[in-house]
């Protein structure tokens, strides 16, 4: 009967920590964050999962001498905004729970 018991425990175990998981990949596509570079010149928009919403340059910031720039700064600004996806997930995965110990098991 232990182990019936063990195994019933570790079966729901499983499944909490299943619906945590799916609750944390809600959290983190709802989570909307925004990178720029060059002053704010660019600006990207992004969901924490990597999703890009939107692009904004800015139209000063645009002369056609210094379009390798304006790439530049573009490629910038993806990188901030992945740097913060990746924060925001670290953020949501450090709010789960570890699972609960089953006596006598480590």
């Amino acid at each position: 009967m232990t182990e019936s018991m063990s195994s019933e425990q570790l079966l729901r175990q499983a499944q909490e920590l299943q619906e945590q998981l799916t609750e944390q990949r809600k959290e983190i596509s709802s989570t909307v964050v925004e990178g720029s570079a060059g002053g704010g010149a660019v600006k990207v928009g992004m969901r924490a999962d990597g999703t890009v919403l939107k692009v904004h340059i800015d139209p000063d910031a645009v002369h056609t001498s210094e379009i390798d720039m304006l790439e530049d700064l573009v490629a910038a600004a993806f990188r901030d905004a992945l740097r913060r996806c990746g924060n925001a997930q670290a953020t949501a995965i450090t709010g789960m729970s570890a699972p609960a110990q089953i006596d006598g098991e480590v």
